[in-house]
């Protein structure tokens, strides 16, 4: 039986007009995701949260009275609580559930992982939440039903003490350590074979599952709801005409306000993904007209990432993709073009802006890349055929000698060049 949530948030002073509701429609969207029903909201406008109860003592007997009218089992606080606040709203509130939006993605995500390295990574998000919040919580820990909020690392867990949650959340971290050193390893190989790495990042729910699946031909799920991919996937891009060099996509988790930093630590073996790829696609809803404000949240994640996991290196070169174009009409995708003339546009619905978008990674991904001349004798042609299949070949002309070719290649092939006749013009390189 689904249950029944009233919807909490502080509408601060000084903060753009309409931000609060457009962080409760996200948040009730959540709520929706998690499985609940959402029966009201109750918006507290203030200067600051309250140090004790978030939204006031004065408000928390309105809050309960409306709890009670609204027949709410679980009341969700737009911001992450702090454990004191926490403890005096259900002391408070003495019946429904008190959670906020950090454990409210935490819940999503454990019901939405479904590998062992995405459940690890969930349960480590969950302990490290908990681990504060252990003094005082015995009300909220004792409960046996179940429902949101209580998914994930299970109620023996959660009434450890803290020696024994430190000890599962340190072995957590060795497992995952264990996890990361294989995609560590993972990297490099595609390094050692030159791989050129694209990653999609963006808003939960942009687009990004869909336009992967248009740019390689994959068939990862693809749902209308929040955080439907946790891990991520990385494909060879779908291209026309053959790669003297792998050129890889990545798709990753959706971002969204406020991801807890907890989540954002945890998932150090899926984001390392997005850090170190060599080009980053920022995937927008350009139908949503909450996208300015999505994309500054993207920014705030990444920003996050990159401070983890860069650890000295560039961040990857950013590209702004609108997706779902198809959803405009042609004078507000005119404006847009206008308005952000170096953005791409793309629809993975009906296709359009794909091959343009895909031309101009391949140009990215391939720069600096040799452009050679070879001469291959009649006699050698066998010797040849694959790797003519693995070459961007931009001419080929039959000659009396054999076959003259000029293509763009991998930095090895070009070491080798047994039939190189000359460099190309402009300096050969692209």
């Amino acid at each position: 039986m689904a249950e029944t949530a009233l919807l909490v948030g502080v509408a601060l002073a000084g903060a753009p007009e309409g931000a609060a509701q457009a962080s409760l429609d996200e948040l009730e969207r959540l709520a929706l995701s998690a499985g609940a029903l959402v029966a009201g909201r109750l918006l507290q406008a203030r200067r600051g949260p309250d140090p004790a109860t978030y939204i006031g003592s004065g408000k928390v007997g309105l809050l309960k009275a409306r709890a009670a009218e609204l027949g709410a089992s679980v009341v969700l606080f737009d911001d992450e609580l702090k454990p004191s606040q926490q403890r005096n709203l259900e002391q408070a509130l003495d019946g429904p559930k008190v959670l906020d939006r950090t454990q409210l993605i935490l819940d999503i995500f454990a019901g939405r992982a479904s590998t062992k390295e995405g459940r690890l990574q969930v349960e480590l998000a969950q302990l490290d939440y908990l681990l504060p919040r252990l003094t005082g919580m015995g009300k909220a820990l004792s409960r046996l039903g179940g429902g949101i909020g209580t998914r994930g690392p299970g109620e023996s867990k959660l009434e450890a003490d803290r020696r024994r949650l430190r000890d599962r959340i340190a072995a957590l971290g060795h497992e995952i350590e264990a996890l990361s050193r294989t995609r560590s390893l993972q990297r490099a190989q595609r390094r050692r074979r030159r791989s050129r790495v694209a990653a999609l990042a963006g808003y939960t729910n942009a687009g990004k599952s869909s336009l992967f699946n248009a740019l390689t031909q994959a068939h990862v799920t693809v749902e209308d709801r929040l955080f439907a991919t946790l891990d991520p996937t990385v494909r060879p891009l779908d291209m026309a005409e053959a790669a003297p060099l792998p050129l890889l996509l990545v798709d990753t988790v959706g971002f969204v306000r406020k991801l807890p930093h907890a989540l954002v630590a945890s998932f150090r073996a899926t984001l390392e993904e997005v850090a170190e790829a060599d080009v980053l696609l920022k995937v927008v809803d350009a139908a949503d007209p909450q996208w300015p404000q999505h994309l500054a949240a993207v920014d705030e994640v990444l920003a996050q990432v990159y401070a983890l996991y860069l650890r000295g290196r560039p961040e990857p070169a950013p590209w702004l993709v609108f997706n779902k174009c198809d959803r405009l009409g042609p004078a507000r995708l005119k404006a847009l073009k206008v308005s952000h003339p170096l953005a791409h546009f793309t629809s993975a619905l009906d296709g359009a802006g794909l091959d343009a978008l895909k031309k101009a990674l391949r140009a990215s991904l391939e720069q600096g890349l040799p452009v050679r001349r070879y001469l291959i004798p009649h006699t050698a042609l066998g010797q040849w055929d694959r790797q003519l299949k693995d070459l961007r070949v931009l001419k080929r002309e039959w000659t009396a000698d054999g076959l003259a070719v000029e293509a763009v290649v991998s930095h090895e092939l070009a070491a080798l060049e047994p039939y190189r006749v000359r460099t190309a013009a402009k300096g050969g390189r692209r």
